[in-house]
């Protein structure tokens, strides 16, 4: 009897695990430039959210980064942070977190965020320049299309957005999709310009997505759908 009531535990405990829902955290601290998009952003995610069976937790506390608190996410969103967002000890918790087999995703300007942490720089993938001044439709390309954040898409895409220039980029980037400079005014990044792109950094993993700059990107299926792929990329989901 007692060995009937032991493994009937284990199916219970088996069964919790396997429909037990997954968990990421949002986080959209801006010390520098703040995105209105970042406002319908955060209940877009949440959203995707619940109609893919994992849990969106909030936050522009700075105080959240600690490791015991971060193991309970299997991502962490740096939606369009800005400046220097995090001191030292967090910036070590957050490692720690990553070197654990974490998951990272960065929306827009999360490039735009932490220049003087090159580690932060090695796992977001690059770090802003500039864009042109005003907002422009532009062609991209995607160069991977069998990838969870791009295989939904287009093989040339065309959209209105925030079009980011950079003035690093990390090598041995997965990248997933280029814009074409010859189809708007501004870009600085020749024929390599990426706008998207995933890879394995230092025990976790980590996606990058330059388009989310707008409020109507947050509406856009196709955006949706490429945030989706990535988020869960970065979550270890396939």
């Amino acid at each position: 009897m007692k060995h009937k009531l032991l493994i009937i535990s284990l199916l219970i405990l088996v069964s919790l695990s396997v429909f037990a829902k997954s968990k990421v955290l949002i986080f959209s601290k801006t010390k520098g430039f703040h995105h209105a998009s970042i406002a319908v952003g955060i209940p877009a995610i949440m959203k995707l959210g619940k109609e893919n069976n994992f849990d969106v937790d909030t936050t522009t506390d700075s105080q959240k980064f600690t490791y015991d608190n971060l193991k309970q996410y299997a991502a962490v969103i740096f939606l369009s942070t800005t400046g220097d967002v995090l001191n030292d000890a967090q910036q070590a918790e957050f490692e720690k977190y990553i070197r654990a087999g974490g998951g990272f995703v960065g929306v827009h300007s999360a490039t735009d965020t932490e220049y003087d942490w090159a580690w932060y720089g090695n796992l977001v993938g690059a770090y802003f320049r500039n864009h042109p001044d005003h907002q422009q439709v532009a062609t991209l390309h995607i160069v991977d299309p069998n990838f969870i954040a791009t295989k939904h898409l287009p093989a040339e895409w065309k959209r209105l957005d925030e079009w980011y220039n950079f003035k690093w980029i990390a090598p041995n980037l997965h990248v997933l999709i280029t814009i074409d400079e010859k189809s708007y005014t501004g870009g600085n990044n020749s024929d390599n310009h990426p706008m998207s792109w995933y890879h394995e950094y230092d025990g976790g993993r980590a996606f990058y997505t330059a388009l989310g700059h707008t409020d109507e990107s947050y509406a856009d299926p196709l955006y949706l759908g490429h945030l989706l792929g990535g988020i869960k990329y970065a979550m270890g989901m396939k």
